[in-house]
């Protein structure tokens, strides 16, 4: 059987392509698990306490805060775990009407991002406070609106 040269060159460009494809969905799946971490020198409950006194300084309303820390200490023994992931780590759930109706409007897909969030965590390293990266465009906005919280929260 002679199989052309012609053939084989299809069949290596989109096996190629195929890859590169599937590189790119990958790639894009890490960049959105991303997270924006900032060291802060200070205590766990401090931590907590400036973060809350920026969101709400901002005029946001607090949804809820999720005590994550407390939920995966008390279940440990439960899924036969012994690892401490974190001392403490509570999660701030809040968001802004203004910001929220203006990336919708960019996009309705962006409610995935919705409500928006910054954690605390206390770890063998130290005390951190964070929020997920988000992607390029319109929810730059929500980054922007998260950075100026947390610096604010660092500087309380």
């Amino acid at each position: 059987m002679i199989v052309s040269v012609h053939y084989i060159y299809r069949k290596l460009i989109m096996r190629f392509l195929i890859l590169f494809a599937v590189s790119v969905f990958f790639a894009n799946i890490v960049k959105a698990q991303t997270a924006i971490l900032y060291n802060y020198e200070g205590t766990f409950d401090d931590a907590t306490f400036s973060v809350e006194g920026a969101i709400l300084g901002k005029g946001l309303v607090i949804d809820h805060i999720s005590h994550t820390g407390d939920m995966l200490s008390r279940t440990a023994n439960d899924v036969g775990s012994d690892i401490e992931i974190f001392k403490s780590a509570d999660i701030f759930l809040f968001c802004s009407a203004a910001i929220s109706r203006k990336v919708m409007e960019a996009n309705p897909l962006n409610i995935a991002h919705c409500p928006y969030n910054i954690f605390v965590f206390e770890n063998d390293n130290g005390v951190h406070i964070g929020h997920r990266s988000y992607p390029d465009g319109p929810m730059q906005i929500v980054h922007e609106l998260l950075t100026d919280i947390i610096s604010q929260a660092l500087d309380f």
